[in-house]
């Protein structure tokens, strides 16, 4: 829906706007709230916690209406994305017995925006961090690239297939980063007996996959950023969450994230480019820090500030 906003300076403060408002939702997600220990002390909202939420979300119902109206007026230059896509559903499908209606689409943009944002840009800072940290692996990416996508040219989707070195790189940063350390919560459907303990029906569950994926019984040298650990062929080490549970970064089953094939490519694609097309140091005399701000979204603690070198002799591939 990038394409509605045309003008630079509006967009760059739509999108700031964006990433201030996920920053302070994924915020407020990992508060603990005491109204989940004390369900009866809900309806009185004792930390502000809902009156916030709401606040936010009436700012993201405005920009997504404003973004709407503007795309109904003037369309997106004949280019057809999924926000058309939705209002052609939402047109078409207004007197079905189950209709599509403006509020699927707000909520299906709330889910792209709050579960795609966050997540794939702290999954790209922590692989330049890692990489950085460990240089001969940005060596080897950009070997490859060079070999796939060659000086002449700038990274295009259809090149992702063939950067399998980088595809390695991107599982080892969501083994040792996940992006939900804790998953999405979960709610058992009836009472289980798992490992000897009870989990009632109903309850809030959250599984440690940022513990599991540095598991010294399972992992060697877990804490070690090493991604030549994944260059079996072995169908465990894809994201679909089955095997024996030792790598499942967006879950499993029914519940697996439903994002997956577009942060695989997205987080591919952004990585991609950012290495081809730069060379990346950092500032004079700062150090390198990997320490994680631990939450429902988990973060660097302190954000990576890279400086980009151009590599490529052709300039106008950067235009």
């Amino acid at each position: 829906m990038g394409g509605t906003v045309e003008s630079g300076a509006e967009r760059s403060t739509v999108g700031g706007e964006f990433r201030e408002l996920v920053g302070e939702i994924t915020e407020l997600l990992g508060v603990p709230n005491v109204s989940d220990f004390f369900p009866a002390l809900q309806r009185f909202d004792l930390q502000g916690i809902e009156k916030k939420m709401k606040v936010l979300l009436e700012r993201f119902d405005r920009i997504f209406a404003s973004i709407i109206d503007q795309r109904r007026s003037t369309g997106n230059g004949g280019e057809k994305d999924f926000l058309d896509h939705m209002l052609r559903l939402e047109r078409e499908e207004a007197d079905t017995a189950t209709p599509f209606t403006m509020t699927h689409v707000k909520a299906l943009l709330m889910d792209m925006v709050v579960g795609g944002t966050d997540t794939t840009s702290n999954t790209i800072e922590f692989a330049m961090a890692e990489m950085m940290n460990k240089p001969e692996t940005i060596k080897r990416v950009q070997e490859e690239l060079d070999k796939v996508v060659g000086r002449d040219n700038i990274v295009e989707e259809s090149h992702i297939p063939e950067l399998h070195y980088l595809s390695l790189v991107i599982k080892e940063v969501l083994r040792l980063h996940p992006a939900l350390p804790l998953l999405v919560p979960h709610c058992p459907s009836s009472t289980s007996t798992i490992g000897g303990y009870t989990i009632p029906q109903g309850s809030r569950v959250f599984v440690n996959v940022w513990a599991i994926h540095r598991d010294p019984s399972i992992w060697e040298n877990p804490l070690e950023f090493k991604p030549e650990r994944f260059s079996s062929t072995e169908s465990k080490w894809d994201y679909n969450g089955g095997g024996d549970f030792t790598y499942f970064p967006f879950g499993s089953g029914r519940r697996i994230c439903a994002g997956i094939s577009m942060a695989e490519r997205m987080t591919a694609y952004s990585l991609a480019s950012l290495l081809h097309s730069f060379d990346w140091k950092l500032q004079e005399g700062a150090v390198l820090d990997l320490e994680e701000k631990f939450g429902i979204v988990l973060k660097k603690a302190k954000p990576l500030i890279a400086i980009p070198t151009p590599r490529l002799a052709n300039l106008d591939l950067y235009s």
